[in-house]
């Protein structure tokens, strides 16, 4: 992904990261207007827990998704068309919010509890993945042998 910009990506070091960066332009356009305000806290070892303010919101207007690394939070309330507001300090909004999980982290649950939505997230220890790499002989397999060409000098 190259748009005409210089990134920390655009190494060649750096093989199969451009998936990570277009999260991270993703977020970057994601709504940042602060709504609605989020805790990160420490559970234990090796446990998170993303709480959010989502007052008046209910279950159903709310949304949590995991995919491609991405946690996002999305809620949406309905305007009652019936009720007349003589004052209207409280907006019926929508809102997303999103977050970037490490590799290994794992949403456990989320839970509602009196305006509060509790996402709990659980970091596990990766396996390892090193494993040898045979080195095979290209002339062996024919890819790499070397052919000659006789050019005649007349």
């Amino acid at each position: 992904m190259n748009s005409g910009r210089l990134t920390l990506f655009d190494s060649p070091l750096f093989l199969g990261f451009d998936q990570f960066e277009k999260t991270i332009d993703r977020l970057q356009k994601s709504g940042s207007d602060g709504y609605p305000p989020y805790n990160i806290e420490r559970i234990g070892e090796n446990g998170l827990r993303i709480t959010l303010a989502v007052a008046g919101f209910s279950m159903d207007e709310l949304d949590v998704e995991a995919e491609n690394n991405q946690l996002s939070i999305r809620g949406k309330q309905i305007d009652d068309d019936n009720c007349i507001y003589l004052h209207r300090g409280i907006a019926a909004r929508q809102f997303q919010r999103s977050f970037v999980l490490a590799d290994g982290v794992e949403v456990k649950g989320a839970a509602l509890d009196n305006g509060l939505l509790h996402i709990d997230l659980e970091q596990v220890e990766p396996e390892s993945s090193a494993r040898k790499i045979e080195i095979k002989n290209a002339a062996a397999n024919g890819n790499g042998s070397s052919q000659t060409i006789d050019v005649n000098s007349d």
